[in-house]
C-alpha cells in the first residue's frame, strides 16, 4: 500500500514522502496513529502544491537574507554605540544582541533578528568590532560595530 508520511517515522520514512509499506502495516499503525495517510492521487497532487508553494516561500527567504547580507557587507554600514566607560576601560553596560538589533534597525532601518547575532558573550570592550550574524542556513555576515567613549 501506498502511503504519504504526515511525520518521521523512524526507519520506514520521512515527513512528505510517498513509500510502499505492507497494507497491515499502514492500516493498523500509521494511519491508525495519524503518521501517514493512503496516497490517492487527490492527496499526491495536494502534497506536490504544499511542497511548491514551501520552495518559494524558501526561496523568498534566501533572496531577502542575500539582500542584508549585500547591506551588510557595504564599508559605510558601522553601527555606532557611545558607552560610559570606568577607569579599568572596560564599559559600564554591555553591548548585548538586543542592542544591537535594535541600533541596526534604527541607525539603517535593516531589520535583523536578535536571536540571529551570534555573540557568545555581550561586549564590554571599546573600538572596532565585527560580529557574526546568520541570516539564513545558507547566509552569514557580519556586522562591523564602532564602540566609543562618551
Amino acid at each position: 500500500m501506498k502511503v504519504i508520511f504526515l511525520a518521521d517515522v523512524k526507519g520506514k520514512g520521512k515527513k512528505g514522502e510517498v513509500k510502499e509499506v505492507p497494507t497491515g502495516y499502514a492500516q493498523n499503525f500509521l494511519i491508525k496513529k495519524n503518521l501517514a495517510k493512503e496516497a490517492t492521487k487527490q492527496a499526491v497532487s495536494e502534497l506536490k502544491g504544499k511542497q511548491r508553494s514551501e520552495a518559494k516561500v524558501q526561496a523568498e527567504h534566501l533572496a531577502e537574507a542575500k539582500a542584508i547580507q549585500e547591506k551588510l557587507n557595504l564599508e559605510e554600514i558601522r553601527v555606532q554605540f557611545l558607552e560610559k566607560v570606568g577607569p579599568d576601560g572596560r564599559t559600564f553596560g554591555s553591548v548585548t544582541a538586543k542592542k544591537i538589533a535594535e541600533e541596526l534597525e534604527k541607525q539603517f532601518g535593516i531589520k535583523v533578528d536578535k536571536r540571529h547575532i551570534e555573540l557568545d558573550h555581550p561586549i564590554r570592550v571599546l573600538g572596532l568590532i565585527e560580529v557574526p550574524v546568520k541570516l539564513h542556513k545558507d547566509v552569514k555576515a557580519d556586522i562591523k560595530l564602532n564602540i566609543k567613549e562618551v
